[in-house]
């Protein structure tokens, strides 16, 4: 384990007994049969490795299944007293393990029962994660921020309440937003899998959660206890980011017909962390329609999911809602909705101080050494005025352009007074330059 990111105090209990998982026993013996079926599985260990539960837990399934003739016994592996006793499905078991992935093709690890999981998330709120201005210096050290931003974003983000980024583009909300999620710095435990009214969701996402285990548990002595219920995984805290793309419906379980399984929504794969809703407004869905979805998770700090048959259920919403606009919040949303974001910080655009800081920090970055002239020319030639208006982009979008030319042409990166006039040219389209000039 990654020692640098602390587990929550309190880990997840290993179950050690079938009754420990919270899992009817139909339901889990069913599932063990649809595995040893599909990975042609044969001795305890391997049936615990592949379910993530201990090898008694599949023992006492073992020994429900051969009373039910589902399973038979083929003998030891190997001439060693010591060598595991080997299992096959009999005909009813195979014709069982059919009938079993007819209703759902679901098999492997053993899921988590919403309760147990909406336990464990209390254990691990974003809500009682305590940010100090030191942390979240070091996590935003990278950007050049104006006065009193980060004695506003503090308090905002210890909260775990819901924020709005708001300001002109190209200043740094979406990087900031990111900013917040390393700051946040420790680990949770995310279920691979759910299970709702018998029907799995899954919740792990390798996109989305970042494993911070050096190695998975061995459970190589049929007595082994795992330091944690080996069902779920330890990971940073979540930080799913989505745009334009984002549409009601993705917020809703993802239902798979063929697989007959769901997957689990962003918001909930966000749980105990980040959930970043960039470039608001520009979404499908008019931004008051997605705040009306969010009111009541924001505020009663459950959300409301439905099955295909129409059974509803409740999940935990602690997730941290970062909505970040272009746009004047008033443009998006009645002031109902506004109210209901409880904070509301307006990143603008650098001043000339700040801009110059950022143009010397990124060009060192780049491993070039910024110069006078140039900085000089950019201020009293190319802005419009020596004050700007300036954005955050530009400098590591004009130190990039320089040293893609530098080499293409094959010479040392470098700036001069000509190569920032040919990146400037890329900074804006060709129109009217009075009108385009310095507008970000």
């Amino acid at each position: 384990m990654n020692a640098m990111i602390p587990p929550p105090a309190r880990q997840p209990a290993p179950p050690m007994q079938l009754s420990e998982t919270g899992l009817d026993t139909t339901f889990a013996r069913d599932l063990l049969i649809k595995t040893i079926f599909r990975m042609s599985l044969q001795t305890p260990t391997e049936m615990a490795k592949a379910c993530s539960v201990v090898p008694p837990i599949v023992e006492t399934l073992i020994d429900i299944c051969r009373t039910e003739n589902l399973i038979e016994t083929l003998g030891n592996r190997g001439a060693s007293t010591a060598a595991e006793l080997r299992y096959q499905l009999t005909d009813s078991g195979r014709a069982r393990a059919l009938d079993a992935l007819a209703q759902s093709e679901y098999y492997g690890t053993f899921p988590v029962p919403l309760e147990m999981f909406e336990a464990q998330s209390r254990q691990q709120s974003i809500g009682e994660v305590a940010i100090r201005r030191e942390k979240l210096e070091d996590a935003s050290s990278h950007l050049v921020m104006p006065e009193g931003l980060l004695a506003k974003l503090g308090p905002a983000v210890n909260s775990g309440r819901s924020i709005l980024f708001y300001g002109p583009p190209g200043n740094g909300k979406s990087v900031l937003s990111e900013a917040i999620r390393d700051a946040l710095g420790d680990a949770v435990f995310i279920p691979r899998t759910l299970v709702a009214f018998g029907q799995t969701i899954g919740l792990f996402d390798p996109i989305v959660h970042q494993v911070v285990e050096t190695a998975d548990h061995d459970p190589s002595g049929l007595r082994a206890r795992p330091p944690y219920d080996p069902r779920y995984v330890l990971c940073r805290r979540p930080s799913v980011i989505t745009g334009g793309e984002l549409t009601l419906d993705m917020l809703d379980l993802g239902y798979n017909p063929t697989s007959r399984t769901y997957q689990a929504p962003l918001q909930l794969k966000a749980t105990g962390g980040v959930f970043i809703v960039d470039d608001l407004g520009r979404q499908r869905e008019s931004a008051q329609a997605l705040m009306n979805r969010w009111i009541v998770p924001i505020e009663q700090r459950y959300d409301l999911l439905s099955l295909q048959s129409g059974q509803k259920f409740t999940v935990p919403f602690d997730t941290l809602v970062i909505f970040s606009t272009n746009f004047q919040p008033t443009e998006l949303f009645d002031g109902a909705a506004l109210r209901r974001i409880y904070y509301k910080i307006k990143i603008d655009r650098p001043n000339q101080s700040d801009f110059l800081k950022m143009f010397v920090l990124i060009s060192r970055k780049f491993g070039i050494e910024p110069k006078e002239e140039v900085i000089a020319h950019l201020l009293n030639n190319l802005y419009p005025t020596p004050n700007g208006p300036f954005a955050a982009y530009h400098a590591p979008f004009l130190m990039s352009q320089m040293t893609s030319i530098c080499d293409y042409e094959g010479i040392e990166r470098q700036m001069s007074v000509p190569l920032v006039e040919r990146a400037w040219s890329n900074l804006y389209v060709d129109a009217d330059d009075s009108a385009a000039k310095g507008t970000g």
